[in-house]
C-alpha cells in the first residue's frame, strides 16, 4: 500500500457545546486551544468503542471540567482544517452535542493549560476562529420559528 493512501484524508471529531441558562439567557462556555490559545469548543477525535456523544462529555470533562448531561443527537457540523504536528493540514468534520451544564469543577486534567469563560451565543459566534462553528452558533442564537424575514 502507497505511503498516501495509509494517511487520513479526513478527520473526524466531536464536540460538546456546554450551555446553561443564565438570567433568562442562553450561555456556551469556551475554552482555549492549547497552542494558539483562540477560543473553541471542547472536542476530540473519535475513540473505538466510545459513543460520540460520550466522547464530547469526556473532552468537556478534559479541558473545561465541566459534569452535565450531554445529549446523543447532533445540533449540527462544521468543518475546518487542523495543523498536525508535521505541519500539514487535515480536513476535520466536527459533529457537536448540545451539553447542558450542571457544573464546573475546581480541578480537571487540562485546567492549567486552558482558559474558560461563558458568552452569549452571539459573543461566542464573534470570538470562535472558525468560520462554521461562528455559523452554527448563530443559528443557535436565532429565536425558534424564525425565518428571518420581516413580518410587517
Amino acid at each position: 500500500m502507497s505511503q498516501k493512501l495509509k494517511k487520513k484524508t479526513r478527520g473526524r471529531q466531536y464536540a460538546a457545546l456546554p450551555i446553561a441558562e443564565q438570567a433568562g439567557e442562553t450561555m456556551v462556555m469556551l475554552v482555549t486551544s492549547r497552542e494558539t490559545h483562540r477560543w473553541i469548543i471542547p472536542k476530540g477525535w473519535a475513540e473505538k468503542g466510545m459513543a460520540p456523544h460520550q466522547l464530547a462529555a469526556k473532552e468537556a470533562y478534559e479541558e473545561a471540567g465541566l459534569v452535565g448531561e450531554v445529549q446523543p443527537e447532533a445540533v449540527g457540523s462544521y468543518c475546518y482544517s487542523k495543523r498536525l504536528r508535521s505541519g500539514r493540514d487535515l480536513p476535520c468534520q466536527v459533529q457537536v452535542f448540545p451539553m447542558r451544564v450542571e457544573k464546573q469543577l475546581e480541578d480537571w486534567p487540562e485546567r492549567r493549560e486552558r482558559e474558560t469563560r461563558w458568552f452569549t451565543l452571539s459573543g461566542a459566534a464573534e470570538l470562535v476562529g472558525d468560520a462554521g462553528l461562528s455559523a452554527l452558533l448563530l443559528d443557535l442564537a436565532r429565536p425558534r420559528g424564525s425565518t428571518g424575514g420581516s413580518t410587517a
